[in-house]
């Protein structure tokens, strides 16, 4: 009886050990929760890049009767209209509006994501400008112009301040990496041990 009761003594000191020490690994390894597929990645990385959109402000002064300007450049287009539509054309407006510059989500599909066990690339989309005018701050000065060709007018220096902003390659790296900072800690946060960014255009190795 006393050696059944030792064996039995021993046997629960050697179970609780077991249970003990499993439980203590458990705790300094937890399992690591599985991965996301490519289709959740991307949904998330379109939730945070959303968010990180760069917000500029822009503003221009604009002569309705304009030095002769190169065709070619950002504002050629304004200059050349207001040259060819009126024989004299009058009065000056200064323009402002909000430029917003964030990645072009629309291109962002599960092929731009490339998934090894916990290593992750992606391949971001380029960066993309909108542009909107804020007519509520624009002021307009002894102008000649009616009502639609100030329309006309203003979609111009719209389009004018939009390829401004797109080929300004600082601000453009200024959006893009804040948008991969955000995306690189959303996918460290979701198990990922490794991001990765493609170059522009570049496939995903």
């Amino acid at each position: 009886m006393v050696r059944l009761a030792r064996s039995l003594l021993l046997a629960l000191a050697l179970g609780l050990g077991l249970g003990g020490g499993a439980l203590l690994a458990a705790r300094a390894f937890p399992a690591r929760r599985p991965v996301p597929d490519p289709p959740s990645v991307v949904w998330q990385v379109r939730e945070v890049a959303e968010l990180e959109t760069l917000h500029v402000s822009l503003y221009k002064k604009v002569s309705f009767a304009p030095e002769p300007t190169p065709a070619d450049s950002f504002w050629g287009d304004v200059a050349g209209w207001l040259r060819q539509t009126f024989h004299t054309p009058r009065g000056k407006a200064i323009v402002f509006a909000d430029a917003f510059l964030g990645l072009d989500l629309a291109r962002l599909d599960p092929g731009s994501v490339r998934i090894r066990g916990r290593r992750i690339e992606v391949r971001l989309p380029p960066v993309r400008a909108e542009v909107l005018l804020r007519p509520g701050d624009t002021e307009v000065i002894g102008s000649n112009l009616d009502t639609a060709e100030t329309a006309h007018l203003f979609e111009l220096a719209r389009i004018a301040f939009e390829r401004e902003v797109e080929a300004d390659a600082p601000l453009r790296e200024r959006a893009r990496t804040s948008a991969e900072r955000a995306i690189r800690a959303l996918l460290l946060s979701v198990g990922f041990e490794e991001v990765h960014f493609a170059p522009d255009g570049a496939p995903g190795t």
